[in-house]
């Protein structure tokens, strides 16, 4: 019998290990998964930067979670003629990060503190550091994964918007018709409607991944049948192979 779901689109960029559970989902259930990013990240400019009123150099730790964070906030430090002193200690969500970090500052002069991949294990680190003037650059949908957890406990921390996320154009991919559309992030629900304002949802599936994406598309009255992480069901893949799998049930 056929799946009533064949085509999906997913709104990131497709995967690059070729055994990921997309791949094996099409080989299993017979589906096919187009990958179009929804958004993409632009550096703001240092006129921007300076709208927030943020000197650098009134603090003495800053927190790094990606590369791009990196790139963007020394360009403005450059374009603004600032070089962090010595002493500044600087806190990496990985090792991947910190690494990455080497390319602007020279590790043995500095102070570097890491974590182990989760925001989680670098605020545990940061608050033996209390002490510390705290500056997280980073993009706008990524300030509360640490604003939040510092201010939780009582740690101050000034969130500086050194990148943004915007719609990517993806008109040409919405004139395409697909049984299910997966999202993952508010921004994602936000290009839909900014490249198609007048988007129908018709008995197109929806699948989200996490609260704040699923508040964004009930926002705009679409009507979800996959919500995840969920018991039993931490990914979309999951999600989505649980639920073909159910509905061909009703359906046969």
């Amino acid at each position: 019998m056929a799946l009533p779901i064949r085509s999906i689109l997913v709104s990131q960029p497709a995967p690059t290990d070729v055994s990921s559970p997309y791949f094996q989902l099409e080989k299993e259930l017979g589906v096919q998964f187009s990958f179009h990013s929804f958004v993409k990240v632009e550096g703001i400019t240092t006129s921007d930067f300076r709208k927030q009123n943020i000197n650098p150099l009134d603090f003495s730790a800053i927190i790094f979670v990606n590369r791009f964070a990196i790139d963007q906030y020394f360009k403005i430090c450059k374009e603004l003629r600032i070089e962090m002193p010595v002493e500044t200690k600087y806190f990496c969500v990985s090792e991947a990060t910190a690494k990455y970090l080497q390319k602007y500052i020279v590790i043995r002069k500095r102070k570097l503190y890491v974590g182990e991949k989760k925001v989680e294990d670098l605020v545990l680190i940061a608050k033996k550091h209390a002490k510390e003037r705290f500056l997280f650059p980073a993009g706008d949908t990524n300030r509360s994964e640490v604003v939040d957890l510092m201010e939780a406990i009582n740690i101050k921390v000034k969130f500086a918007m050194v990148y943004q996320t915007v719609p990517s154009d993806v008109k040409d991919v919405l004139q395409q018709s697909y049984d299910m559309m997966c999202f993952f992030s508010p921004a994602q629900i936000e290009s839909l409607y900014h490249n198609a304002p007048d988007f129908q949802q018709g008995d197109t599936f929806i699948a989200v991944f996490g609260e704040l994406t699923a508040k964004a598309a009930e926002a705009h009255g679409l009507n979800i049948h996959i919500r995840v992480p969920a018991p039993g069901l931490p990914s979309m893949t999951m999600g989505i192979e649980q639920f073909i799998k159910e509905l061909a049930k009703t359906e046969s």
